[in-house]
């Protein structure tokens, strides 16, 4: 199926609402995205149209937007784009909502401090061995050997 993904870049405009759900975990908040432009007679950057959609995190995405945005923050969303059309109350209502992939934020307006989130808890994997990274010599097979002994024979400190 062929779906249409975006990245909008935007400001986090309503505070995300964090839901346990039958399925895991969900997120919402509102993403209000202003396109810019030149204004070549007052010679400033003005604000245009400003576009609001609705960014639907899920699992661990959700858990991590719930605990890392705040309104106001800017942010980049990629995800995607589901536009809707709903009759209420006699009313057509369109609304666009973003199925997010990856939610962060916006480097250019801040800095951030990443910390990685705990993972669940989950059956513990058998240790594996540590692999050898000595380089053993080409040049003949009795270094090979030399090679394989030391690292079988317990190193002797004087």
């Amino acid at each position: 199926m062929n779906e249409t993904m975006v990245c909008a870049v935007g400001r986090v405009a309503t505070q995300p609402v964090y839901r346990e759900m039958a399925s895991g975990p969900s997120a919402r908040f509102r993403l209000a995205v202003t396109a810019r432009y030149w204004d070549r007679e007052k010679n400033t950057w003005t604000d245009g149209h400003t576009n609001f959609f609705t960014v639907w995190a899920n699992r661990q995405l959700a858990t991590n937007t719930a605990a890392s945005l705040t309104v106001g923050e800017p942010v980049i969303v990629q995800g995607r784009l589901k536009v809707r059309t709903d009759v209420r109350e006699g009313q057509s209502w369109t609304s666009a909502d973003l199925d997010a992939i990856a939610i962060g934020h916006d480097l250019a307006w801040g800095t951030s401090a990443f910390r990685r989130g705990g993972k669940p808890e989950t059956a513990a994997a058998p240790a594996s061995p540590e692999p050898n990274w000595e380089t053993l010599p080409d040049d003949s097979a009795e270094s090979s050997n030399a090679a394989a002994q030391r690292q079988t024979e317990p190193a002797v400190l004087t």
